[in-house]
């Protein structure tokens, strides 16, 4: 069976972000552990009616972020929470734990059966809001290896938005992504600066044509500007863009997603 990854090369997906709800023991947490369940479970029902066929689960609620380790509180309900999706829904799943969790992601995933991971710091350090944060990509594929879960694809984000990369500015984003390849990274994701913000469109050309992984879009994508950037990408994740308002906060327009799918499906011919 072809790992998402390997699917994902030269075709056309749209992945719908599931911001969950705040999380045990973390500051704005107001719900309990089955609340949040079926909260997000629902929330992926919503996309699977309008048409969407991959989502991702982040607990971005979670603020503030830890660095890298997170509680087993936190890796536990996200288990649980992607293996609820992938029973109830015929749906491609990933998961992404901030910030930095990447180990805890992965066994968060192989555990519940999901399809990849989003991981921060695979490659070169940089200073995040959480602090700095060194590059994981030896250790993070050892574990993969360790536990047997290399049916997960690992996606990594390069020169990640809410980070300075001063140390490495001498270093472009095509270099970036170059040695994510090199280290074995499944997939290369571009961002805009910040939550919500557009990719620059020239970085974006110059990774994809760097390097022979799938390049995913992980900001800024709305249906205003798809289709500028709809050749440039082998994915397109979709979270502030399908919120109300477009706010990621918000809960998710059923209009907003059935608007962008429509175009989606028109672009695909």
């Amino acid at each position: 069976m072809k790992k998402f990854s390997e699917k994902l090369k030269g075709s056309k997906t749209v992945i719908g972000m599931i911001h969950v709800p705040a999380l045990p023991g973390t500051p704005n947490n107001s719900m309990t552990p089955r609340e949040i369940i079926k909260r997000a479970v629902a929330e992926a029902g919503v996309y699977n009616d309008c048409g969407i066929d991959s989502v991702a689960i982040e607990n971005m609620h979670d603020v503030p972020y830890l660095n890298r380790n997170v509680g087993p509180e936190i890796t536990s309900i996200m288990s649980v929470i992607g293996y609820e999706i992938k029973t109830k829904y015929d749906l491609t799943c990933g998961i992404q734990i901030l910030a930095g969790a990447n180990k805890d992601a992965l066994a968060a995933a192989y555990a519940a059966g999901l399809d990849f991971i989003r991981a921060e710091g695979f490659v070169f350090a940089h200073v995040a809001d959480e602090g700095i944060m060194y590059s994981d990509a030896a250790e993070l594929l050892r574990y993969r290896k360790s536990i047997g879960a290399d049916s997960v694809s690992i996606f990594t984000d390069i020169k990640k938005k809410h980070s300075s990369h001063a140390i490495t500015s001498d270093a472009s984003i095509v270099d970036t992504a170059k040695a994510a390849e090199f280290f074995n990274s499944d997939g290369i994701i571009v961002t805009g600066s910040s939550t919500g913000a557009e990719a620059d469109i020239n970085e974006l050309t110059e990774t994809a044509k760097s390097v022979n992984l799938p390049v995913i879009i992980g900001s800024g994508i709305t249906e205003k500007n798809l289709e500028q950037y709809y050749p440039l990408a082998d994915a397109f994740i979709v979270g502030s863009g399908f919120k109300l308002g477009g706010v990621w906060s918000n809960k998710i327009s059923r209009d907003r997603v059935k608007r962008f799918i429509k175009k989606f499906t028109t672009l695909s011919g």
